[in-house]
């Protein structure tokens, strides 16, 4: 791809006897960087991988591989489905139990709440927001987003309102509502849970 595209071809590499050393990520992320216009010479990390690992033979291979920040001839293959953490939330109800006069937005006092993570990860805030009428709420996490942090802020916040306004709670299922029990019992409010990929 890169020889036959000429702007790709044109591109300048690193000084005589120097090496970049980017990771398949960087220079994916180059690529797009450098020609945001012309989709063509855009390249997906996988791709990298692919012809350095899998098309790449002999010394052409060495070659490249010198070239990575791992310097591994081999690719370390990802964890198996057993070796990763499951992120399904313990005994969490499903989205299909909430009320229906939720979906309708006819009665006040259905949440939705989402996770909004800043630049890096290094700050977060939680938001809250009404059904019916659209009202916002903006919780503070101020110690961070983790699970200890989330439940305790969104438990205060949601205190703040009259009983009538805490019907119900839908979140997506991210690992920060991990205590999501906590919320309901301490805020009296019933916590639901989206579908997968379905916030």
């Amino acid at each position: 791809m890169v020889a036959c595209h000429r702007a790709l071809a044109c591109w300048p590499g690193p000084p005589p006897g120097r090496l970049w050393r980017w990771s398949p990520w960087s220079s994916s992320s180059e690529s797009w960087r450098q020609f945001p216009a012309d989709p063509e010479t855009w390249v997906s990390a996988e791709t990298i991988y692919q012809s350095l690992y899998v098309q790449s033979r002999g010394a052409l291979r060495r070659e490249l591989t010198k070239c990575l920040r791992t310097g591994r001839a081999l690719r370390q293959p990802g964890r198996h489905a057993g070796q990763r953490k499951s992120r399904i939330l313990r005994d969490m109800v499903n989205i299909s139990q909430r009320q229906p006069e939720a979906a309708d937005r006819a009665v006040p006092g259905h949440w939705e709440g989402d996770l909004l993570i800043g630049k890096r990860n290094a700050t977060a805030i939680a938001t809250l927001v009404e059904r019916t009428t659209g009202f916002a709420m903006l919780v503070a996490l101020p110690d961070g987003y983790k699970p200890e942090h989330v439940a305790p802020a969104l438990t205060a916040k949601i205190q703040t309102l009259p009983e009538t306004l805490r019907r119900s709670l839908t979140w997506d299922q991210g690992p920060e509502m991990r205590d999501w029990k906590q919320v309901r019992v301490d805020a009296g409010i019933d916590v639901y849970f989206c579908d997968p990929h379905a916030p």
